[in-house]
């Protein structure tokens, strides 16, 4: 007999694994809309009303469309690579509190899968590992233009996963905890993080973007240049696998930004209002869901708007300009700490 705790959580599990598909899924539409509308066009819009069934549309396609693996590749690393790719990305939502919990016959409920006290730390293990996805999947194909692709995302993430890495460090030492819950309970009212961090938030925020593959850091599927990038040889729903993990990233990215720098579901003023505290609950995920929309709508804002870089000034940016100043804004806040006497 399963426990009402162990029941809750699966259903927990489902949930935002449902949501993160809903989500990423329809992050595709969104993602036409806002292009049609800032280059002065329509969009889909045939579909359903305003479009709204071209996700389903273009899953069927992709599900109907012929599977093809290359013979002169590797099989199972062929298919191990989106897999790889869509797991991980899925993974990372599990540290991730959505609302402060709900109250059920007198039993608190969390709606965060698991508070491990070592939050941060997995989610970056976690996006860590799917360079292995972009990387196998590169190396797999057998194709020349496929692995300078891979080439190029693999080090490309690992090289702002360093400046992230350290621009998280200056907020770990501000807040005394690896836990994601632990720093969203700190923010409560109008004391968010990036008030206090908004460096470390500016370096965060443009390493989200290169993490991503989002433009202007959209070098390893330059069209112009590699065909497709690593995915060049797929087709089927193992490119909709790697596709769909990019949208995930990105609404996961918008979740960790809100988190850790927007006070997650916390809102000012928003306990003066409401005293049940499973409305406040609710009311405090719907506002996460805002500010998380918020950001993939500025991830959307920024690719139809800004030219994708050259690879050395890419490089240039990461290893030259945010590596350093992730560095200084370690010094800066453990001085600021000094002198106030937070140390």
């Amino acid at each position: 007999m399963l426990s009402p705790a162990l029941i809750y959580t699966i259903i927990l599990i489902i949930a935002v694994f449902a949501v993160s598909l809903i989500v990423a899924m329809y992050s595709t539409y969104g993602e036409r809309k806002v292009a049609a509308f800032l280059q002065d066009r329509i969009g889909p819009n045939r579909a359903g009303p305003f479009g709204i069934l071209q996700p389903m549309a273009d899953g069927v396609k992709m599900f109907m469309k012929e599977e093809i693996i290359p013979s002169v590749s590797n099989k199972w690393l062929f298919i191990l690579g989106p897999s790889i790719a869509m797991l991980t990305a899925c993974m990372a939502s599990a540290v991730i509190p959505w609302g402060s919990g709900l109250v059920i016959d007198g039993v608190h409920y969390p709606l965060q899968i698991t508070d491990v006290n070592i939050g941060i730390l997995y989610i970056f293990g976690v996006v860590s590992i799917g360079v292995y996805g972009i990387m196998i999947g590169g190396w797999a194909s057998n194709n020349k233009y496929s692995l300078l692709g891979s080439l190029r995302a693999s080090s490309q993430m690992i090289s702002y996963e360093i400046a992230m890495g350290l621009s998280i460090i200056a907020l770990v030492m501000m807040t005394g905890t690896l836990s994601v819950k632990g720093i969203v309970d700190q923010q409560a009212g109008a004391s968010w993080n990036v008030f206090y961090q908004p460096l470390g938030f500016l370096i965060f925020l443009i390493c989200a973007f290169a993490e991503t593959n989002r433009t202007p850091f959209d070098l390893p599927e330059c069209e112009t240049e590699l065909v497709g990038g690593y995915h060049t040889e797929y087709s089927s729903m193992k490119l909709g696998f790697y596709l769909f993990a990019e949208y995930i990233n990105m609404f996961i990215s918008s979740a960790v930004i809100a988190t850790l720098y927007f006070g997650g579901y916390n809102m000012p003023f928003l306990a003066n209002y409401i005293s049940d505290p499973n409305l406040l609950s609710i009311a405090g995920t719907i506002f996460f869901f805002l500010k998380i929309f918020f950001f993939i709508f500025f991830f959307m804002w920024v690719r139809w708007t800004i030219p994708r870089f050259r690879y050395d000034q890419l490089m240039h940016l990461g290893w030259k300009v945010l590596i350093p100043l992730s560095i200084l804004n370690i010094f800066l806040t453990g001085l600021v700490m000094w002198w106030t006497g937070k140390v």
